[in-house]
């Protein structure tokens, strides 16, 4: 017959580490009992406030857990505000601002971080402390981030609304200076194929042929399609020439049985369907 040690053996490897197994024997019945004792769990310590610094404090001046670098690792990149996180880009500050400083000022010279993100190498590299190099950091990470919210994901993106079209493109296209034409490429389920950039204009418009947008729509065997294009001057009202170009890609596309569905026109945090206002 097995012994106790034995027997217990497979159910006590089941046991987390943290659980420990008691072996009791009550003297007056001889029987063996099992006691599993659960240490208590400690509650989730919430992130600890940061103490507020000056533009001038170093780095190495700020207590080592509440250095940016130091916080994300423990805390995850959500806890960090967008001065810490372009700190951490920057690494040194100057002999006026410290890293988190110049964050700030850099944040502050743009308007936020919008600003920063439209701003070209050459605007970033005049701010003092800046240069090439860390303008160039900055940027690379801000396209990373637009490149991966574009990126295609496991599963098709499934466009069911203007707002799906939006979200989609609202990243990358909201924050260009020049107006850009997007061809969405859509499979029989509205599962996006691709997107494309088909034309860039110049500050106010964009010339567009339907052969380059079903071009591609052809080449990628697409369904139907939806186009897009940005207003930089953040107003998405449709222009008459937005709603003729429309027109002329909807006949194109009766004509080789790819559907146009419908036009989006992005701005400023806003968008317009040419669909849902009845232009098309």
């Amino acid at each position: 017959m097995p012994s106790f040690a034995a027997a217990l053996s497979p159910i006590v490897s089941l046991v987390p580490p943290r659980i420990r197994v008691v072996r009791e024997t009550p003297e007056e019945k001889g029987e063996t009992f099992i006691t599993i004792q659960v240490p208590d769990v400690p509650e989730e310590q919430p992130v600890p406030p940061v103490r507020k610094t000056s533009y001038h404090t170093r780095i190495r001046e700020i207590p080592t857990d509440e250095r940016p670098r130091e916080r994300l690792i423990q805390y995850g990149a959500d806890v960090l505000s967008t001065s810490e996180l372009l700190a951490i880009l920057l690494r040194t500050g100057t002999e006026k601002y410290s890293a988190m400083g110049l964050g700030d000022h850099l944040l502050a010279s743009f308007e936020g971080l919008r600003g920063v993100a439209r701003a070209s190498i050459d605007e970033l590299s005049q701010i003092h402390g800046v240069g090439p190099a860390k303008a160039a950091q900055i940027k690379a990470a801000i396209e990373f981030g637009r490149r991966l919210v574009a990126a295609s994901p496991d599963e098709r993106t499934k466009i069911t609304s203007p707002r799906d079209v939006y979200n989609l493109l609202g990243p990358s296209l909201r924050e260009e200076k020049r107006e850009h034409f997007v061809a969405v490429l859509l499979d029989t389920k509205n599962g996006v194929l691709r997107t494309k950039t088909v034309s860039v204009g110049d500050l106010s418009s964009s010339v567009v042929h339907p052969r380059e947008v079903f071009t591609e729509a052809i080449r990628h065997s697409a369904a139907s399609l939806i186009v897009a294009h940005n207003h930089p001057s953040g107003d998405p009202t449709p222009s008459p020439d937005d709603v003729s170009v429309t027109r002329r890609l909807q006949e194109a596309g009766e004509l080789l049985g790819i559907e146009v569905l419908d036009h989006i026109v992005l701005g400023d945090n806003r968008f317009t369907s040419l669909k849902e206002k009845g232009l098309m």
